[in-house]
């Protein structure tokens, strides 16, 4: 969708109730998806909120500004093909969470790392039964297969537009855990992406900010919390 930027064509976006679901049309026309498959999404507020980026689309239309948009494209056109695929690479980082790998030193940020991971590991256990260790440094932290079971479940359990948002908070924070306890209201999206980035605030402290990296974190924000966003609708 990166390179797709037609002239903008209608007057009116709008969501209606369709068969399977809820649908945007443009001056009476159905979306489509870059498939050609019919844009039809699960709950009214997820179609009002791609409706409403529809109509804030000026003479081109910028992918770049429909984040709500490009998700359900990708849980039409790519979660519908490979949805196995996905839940196996999600799946994954339970076996190698961000959440398990600390360092060495130093003490305060050996603590820091502590005051805001082992919380949301401890939510997982309580939660889903699923106890994940921890280790030092890079090293792979060897997990059982009943956490990595019981959390591949839960992944599995999400329907596609679910999995879309969920494909991203786990890709962008690096961790599993911060994803599920994002969808679990354990954690507001700001939260668990403040906390997925401890060693990166660390490191600022010691050598000062870069204001490339700066920029590039807050696309990671924007993007984590449109993905949250996603989740959201698509349940409401």
């Amino acid at each position: 969708m990166s390179d797709w930027q037609p002239k903008r064509f209608w007057k009116e976006a709008k969501a209606q109730a369709c068969d399977g679901g809820f649908e945007v049309v443009l001056d009476g026309r159905s979306v489509r998806t870059p498939a050609k498959a019919q844009l039809i999404v699960p709950t009214e507020g997820l179609a009002a909120a791609i409706a409403a980026e529809w109509d804030a689309q000026g003479e081109k239309v910028d992918p770049n500004t429909m984040p709500v948009t490009r998700g359900a494209n990708s849980a039409i056109d790519k979660l519908g093909a490979q949805r196995e695929e996905v839940i196996a690479m999600l799946a994954e980082y339970g076996d190698s969470d961000l959440l398990c790998y600390r360092a060495a030193g130093p003490a305060e940020l050996i603590k820091r790392q502590a005051d805001g991971w082992d919380p949301m590991l401890d939510w997982a256990a309580d939660t889903y039964g699923a106890r994940l260790f921890v280790g030092e440094g890079v090293m792979h932290v060897p997990q059982t297969s009943q956490a990595i079971e019981k959390l591949c479940a839960e992944v599995a359990a999400f329907d596609n537009f679910a999995l879309a948002a969920v494909h991203d908070l786990i890709s962008i924070s690096g961790s599993l855990v911060l994803a599920l306890a994002v969808t679990r209201d354990a954690i507001s999206p700001a939260q668990a992406f403040a906390v997925s980035r401890i060693d990166e605030h660390w490191q600022i402290e010691q050598w000062g900010e870069d204001e490339e990296a700066a920029a590039a974190e807050q696309v990671k924000l924007t993007a984590f919390e449109d993905a949250a966003r996603f989740y959201t609708l698509s349940r409401a």
